[in-house]
């Protein structure tokens, strides 16, 4: 064999070792002979070490099986080995031959598998991190996966993005790889992540801003934040900042600015390493609204649509204004809104500048009517256990009418107004069928638990701890009351309200009440029934403090009206009351005569009133309004009794004092008879106690509520309450039942001797600072209360939001005493919690500024909203 021969044989058995890994070393394999090359049937072939990989796959993948004919030395087992290799899932493999027998051949396919992860961790963080970035990285890495170098380098690049994101631009990571020795063949990652500091911006300048001070443009970055800023963190996240600069020329444009533009920004970081920003602004010309042309307008005049735009010649040119005034005005003062509200669904407007004359944006309006659109069908969806009738008699919505977008609206308040429906998962879809000019509104609803279950405890004074036990049924159906299937836990799904509540202290205080109301009487209108009845003891004798008693029952009549519009609504509500007493001096119901201050501490007295309110509403939610308000006058009023009696029906005869005088006697001992002045209390109390046997009064009620949605969620709330009891008669005075009692937490159902009046809260203030209440109450109160509200969860299980408030308040005897510049002023925190089966849990923690101590007050509120 010449040289030549002898080097490329030597060459070819040189190849083939390397590439396939046939070889005999340490092995009990003969070495293959490639002096004789030829043609090989695989007789046999077995992989051995994919302990976690399909063996059939393998063999497909390396094109290597049983019967298949391969030529030794050649390209097939070459091609095998590198087909494996591109998987990437091993770190050794090799393919040898165990035997041969004549033309068959026997192979092996040995693999050593790559680790697998078995789990991650991160260092260097906290913990709250650790679940965002699990999310970034749950589409890299997963548990029992191949970990490559292409992989950790992507977890790494996502977690940077995560920390850029967050104002940290300069996050180093180091990834670290070890064994897992709870498990064999399988390794742990762990990120070690250093953020370093934040990058933060040290001042943002604007240049060639001439007309707009840089101050505004500041604030139109909303996200992009100088390190001065205390409201918000600083830092640069690259997205937030092309939104911001975006929000800058939209303000030019806002102002008339139409051809201003960011020319270029430049950053640069200075000695304390803190971002500095320059943004190089050309602002061009200021334009104004020209003339503008209506084009294609049928239903209306051309004055009418330029009446609602609203916009004249001269205006500062403001696309966003011309966009709300044409489709999408908060108020629905709008031209879409006027169509929409007629039934022409298919209207559109297209506003098309059309000249510019001397900075004048002339606008050429055109408008496309189209046919009016009719309701075809009114779907109501996801009512479970609320009636389809319950929802559908509240909605201003129905098949045959015309569509009107305002009634979609009204709709949509009335239905979060009933309270058994989630209103952040409300959806209303207006599929439309162009064809036959129809169109279907679907009411896609979520129900939310509205059964109240209150059960709390409360410290009354002298009477001790008093428990409370009440439930409120919100969606009763009285109908069903048969039918078992019907109850969770009674019956429900018609809207009627059943509420039943008793509290006792066990020694001194029982009192219990239960109403029902039916909010659609007859069930075609919305007339309203509530009946109830309540009683109330209260029983101090043991402790020498005497006993009141209080048995009440009314009946109401509520209607919707028409005029002068559908918010408007009237109650009419008739109570009969009795209420009983026997020497109770807790309740300190006083009047005053001839400067002398008398209480009314015995004696049967008769409440029979009639009560008017004529309320409108437009509040769009009952747990957390944004929007809307209410306005109630009510005047509660008796009959004239003293107008048709005597002058001195009440006075006492020489025989009336002899009595008294001789029960006194009785009483003390003859050894201990009563002064004079002391007879002259005890007729003044009899003679009271006969003078309002039969309560006579005229009493008066203004409450105003008005919301306002800010930005986002954050709402405006203003509140102002007045209330004026009057007599028919001078000479009987001011009831010394039915007055207003302001100051504490106005929790009635929690103080003990407050009954017969009205409590209204004061926050700051405890009963005592005001002086009308050491009177026994006052004839004439106002209150003042401004919020500012902002939810941390509006989720239908719990609806939960923090409160900022100030308030001002006073009460005076009458309107002779009367300043409304003289309030009693507070402000302070407060949260309120509702709870669907508790109903209302919160607290408000109050600085009165107009009392000795000026110190704080804690008021705890339970079950409802105080007065």
């Amino acid at each position: 064999m010449n040289k030549a021969s002898a080097s490329k044989w030597f060459f070819l058995i040189l190849i083939a070792f390397s590439s396939t890994y046939i070889t005999a070393q340490d092995k009990p394999y003969n070495v293959f002979d490639y002096t004789t090359p030829g043609d090989y049937i695989i007789a046999g072939i077995e992989v051995k070490g994919a302990e976690n990989r399909d063996n059939n796959a393998i063999l497909s993948i390396a094109r290597l099986k049983e019967g298949k004919t391969i030529k030794i030395p050649g390209e097939d087992i070459s091609s095998g080995l590198k087909a494996l290799w591109k998987l990437r899932l091993f770190d050794n493999i090799e393919i040898n031959q165990t035997k041969v027998e004549g033309d068959k051949i026997y192979l092996e396919i040995v693999l050593t598998e790559k680790p697998t992860l078995s789990r991650h961790t991160y260092r260097g963080i906290k913990k709250v991190n650790h679940d965002d970035l699990n999310e970034k990285l749950e589409d890299i890495i997963r548990k029992g996966s191949i970990v490559t170098d292409d992989v950790k380098n992507l977890c790494a690049l996502k977690i940077k993005e995560y920390y850029i994101e967050k104002g940290f631009l300069n996050p180093t990571i180091n990834i670290i790889e070890e064994p897992d020795e709870l498990k064999e063949n399988t390794i742990k990652l762990i990120f070690d992540i250093n953020k370093n500091e934040r990058i933060k911006i040290s001042n943002i300048d604007f240049i060639g801003n001439e007309e707009i001070h840089d101050r505004k443009l500041r604030k139109k970055m909303k996200e992009t934040k100088r390190k001065a800023n205390l409201f918000k963190k600083s830092k640069y996240v690259k997205s937030d900042y092309k939104t911001d600069k975006n929000a800058v020329i939209a303000y030019y444009n806002t102002q008339g600015y139409r051809d201003a533009t960011i020319v270029n920004d430049t950053f640069y970081m200075n000695d304390d390493n803190e971002m500095e920003i320059e943004l190089r602004i050309t602002e061009g010309e200021q334009y104004y609204f020209g003339d503008i042309e209506w084009k294609g307008n049928t239903k209306y005049t051309d004055k009418q649509l330029s009446t609602i735009l609203g916009i004249t010649k001269g205006d500062i040119y403001n696309p966003e204004v011309l966009e709300k005034r044409l489709s999408f005005s908060l108020d629905g003062r709008d031209v879409s809104s006027l169509y929409l509200d007629d039934g022409y669904l298919f209207f559109s407007v297209d506003p098309v500048e059309k000249s510019i004359t001397n900075h004048f944006v002339n606008l050429n309006m055109t408008i496309y009517e189209g046919a009016q659109a009719t309701i075809d069908n009114v779907i109501i969806k996801g009512n479970d256990r609320t009636h389809e009738h319950v929802v559908r008699r509240e909605l201003r919505t129905r098949p045959g009418e015309k569509f009107s977008r305002s009634d979609i609206i009204r709709s949509q308040r009335e239905i979060m107004n009933l309270g058994y429906f989630n209103p952040e998962n409300m959806d209303i879809q207006t599929p439309v069928n162009p064809e036959q000019g129809t169109v279907n509104i679907v009411y896609d609803l979520e129900e939310r638990p509205s059964d109240q279950l209150e059960l709390s405890a409360g410290y009354g004074g002298n009477s001790g701890l008093i428990g409370t036990l009440g439930v409120t049924f919100n969606n009763f159906s009285l109908r069903n009351i048969k039918d078992r299937s019907t109850w969770s836990p009674l019956p429900q799904g018609d809207g009627q309200k059943v509420n039943v509540r008793f509290q006792s202290n066990g020694r001194f205080f029982k009192s219990g009440n239960f109403s029902f109301t039916e909010p659609w009487l007859g069930g075609k209108r919305p007339n309203s029934l509530t009946v109830g009845g309540a009683w109330t003891s209260f029983n101090t004798t043991i402790l020498g403090q005497g006993q009141l008693t209080i048995w009440r029952a009314f009946a109401g009549l509520g209607s919707q009206m028409k005029w002068p519009d559908d918010f408007f609504s009237r109650n009419t509500t008739l109570t009969l009351e009795l209420i009983q007493m026997n020497d109770y001096a807790n309740g300190q119901f006083r009047v005053t005569q001839n400067n002398q201050r008398i209480n009314i501490i015995s004696g049967s007295f008769k409440n029979f009133s009639i009560r008017q309110i004529f309320q409108r509403s437009s509040v769009n939610e009952p747990l957390y309004p944004r929007r809307g308000s209410r306005i109630s006058l009510s005047a509660q009023l008796t009959f004239p009794y003293s107008l048709f009696r005597g002058d001195d029906f009440y006075k006492l005869d020489d025989n009336d004092r002899a009595f008294i005088q001789n029960e006194l006697l009785a009483e003390r001992g003859p050894g201990n008879p009563p002064s004079e002045t002391e007879l002259r209390t005890e007729y003044l109390e009899e003679e009271n106690s006969r003078k309002f046997e039969w309560l006579e009064y005229h009493k008066w009620r203004l409450d105003v509520e008005w919301y306002y949605n800010i930005i986002d969620k954050l709402v405006f709330a203003f509140n102002a309450k007045m209330g004026l009891l009057g007599s028919y008669n001078d000479n009987i005075g001011t009831s010394p039942f039915e007055r207003f009692e302001l100051g504490g937490d106005g929790l009635s159902n929690q103080t003990i001797g407050i009954t017969g009046k009205d409590i209204i809260s004061l926050r700051g203030y405890e009963v005592q600072d005001l002086a009308e209440n050491q009177e026994g109450g006052a004839g004439l109160f106002n209150k003042f209360t401004m919020e500012m509200r902002y939810p941390l969860s509006l989720n239908p299980s719990s609806t939960i939001y923090g409160l900022a408030f100030i308030q001002g308040g006073n009460s005076w005897a009458g309107f002779e005493d009367y300043n409304p510049f003289n309030l009693r002023r507070s402000a302070g925190l407060g949260a309120r919690i509702f709870l669907p089966m508790f109903g209302l849990l919160g607290f408000d923690y109050g600085w009165g500024f107009d009392k000795s101590g000026n110190y704080g007050r804690l008021s705890v509120v339970l079950g409802f909203e105080p007065d």
